[in-house]
């Protein structure tokens, strides 16, 4: 199969890729700076495209069946500044506008487009178990979800099957969250964030790209999939598994107070809870290979 990806180089995007050329697909990666574009020493191939400013290199997207979209600043990368927001939005809303309306004017569209989500579309939800009909939020990643989601409408009123995938924290050793924790943990520096009774969704790497090929290749799924381990875990309950993964003591927990000096508005995230479900995955026939949290710390370790 010849597959499109975006945001190929980050954690999800590179694993992604990997997988789908261990496996034998042709792989097009979707990339910003055109000096990058034509053939890959890994064997795939890359083409141009400017997300904000609506340019893709549609002849490049030629014979594509399936796209997986997953480019968007990183919602933890660095504090949130008024401009760092605005970036967040416009990476995602703008990049999946451009990749929905280049697909839907494509003589052969493909067939499925994996159109990135994530969990915060439930805005902070406390202790209360979320699935997928559960109601959206309104904080601000909420709203940006609900954009994100809205923008691939002309891929879906092409007739192109689109699935969106929220995807709450991935742990892996090799980026995102797990980047930051563990190496903490590793010196004894380890510890619970705020009062640690917060929920978070977590799912392996592993799963994470297993959950994405699985929703290309079924042709009767279609709309929000959450992508998350089974059972939700509290980030004390976090903290204890990658404290006994690594032998580690925890000593060291982290007030709230000091996590808003220290992040901002970002640390409503970081306290907040999100305790989803992937009920919809379940439903499908999808099996985690890392259901549990110490399966899955053990993963990304």
């Amino acid at each position: 199969m010849r597959i499109a990806v975006t945001g190929s180089t980050g954690l999800i995007g590179s694993a992604l890729v990997r997988s789908l050329l261990a496996d034998g697909h042709q792989v097009v990666r979707l990339v910003r700076h055109r000096s990058r574009t034509g053939p890959q020493p890994d064997g795939s191939t890359a083409i141009g495209w400017n997300p904000l400013l609506g340019e893709v290199d549609r002849d490049g997207l030629a014979g594509v069946e399936a796209v997986v979209h997953l480019a968007g600043a990183g919602v933890g990368d660095r504090r949130w500044s008024d401009s760092y927001k605005r970036d967040i939005r416009e990476s995602r809303v703008y990049g999946t506008e451009t990749v929905a309306v280049a697909l839907a004017a494509l003589k052969e569209p493909p067939r499925v487009l994996v159109s990135a989500s994530a969990v915060g579309w439930y805005g902070q939800t406390g202790d209360r178990v979320i699935d997928e009909d559960s109601p959206a939020g309104d904080d601000f990643l909420a709203e940006v979800c609900l954009e994100w989601e809205a923008a691939a409408r002309p891929a879906e009123r092409a007739g192109i099957r689109v699935v969106h995938p929220r995807t709450g924290m991935v742990l892996s050793a090799a980026g995102g969250a797990g980047s930051r924790l563990f190496p903490l943990f590793k010196l004894g520096l380890g510890g619970r964030l705020g009062s640690g009774q917060q929920y978070w969704s977590y799912i392996s790497l592993a799963d994470e790209v297993a959950a994405l090929r699985f929703l290309i290749d079924r042709e009767d799924l279609s709309g929000a999939f959450n992508l998350t381990a089974p059972e939700p875990a509290t980030n004390a309950e976090l903290t204890a598994a990658i404290g006994r993964a690594l032998r580690r003591p925890t000593p060291f927990p982290v007030p709230e107070a000091v996590l808003k000096v220290v992040l901002g508005e970002l640390a409503v995230e970081v306290v907040g809870s999100h305790r989803v479900v992937p009920r919809r995955l379940l439903e499908a026939g999808f099996r985690f290979a890392h259901p549990d949290l110490d399966s899955a710390v053990r993963a990304a370790l």
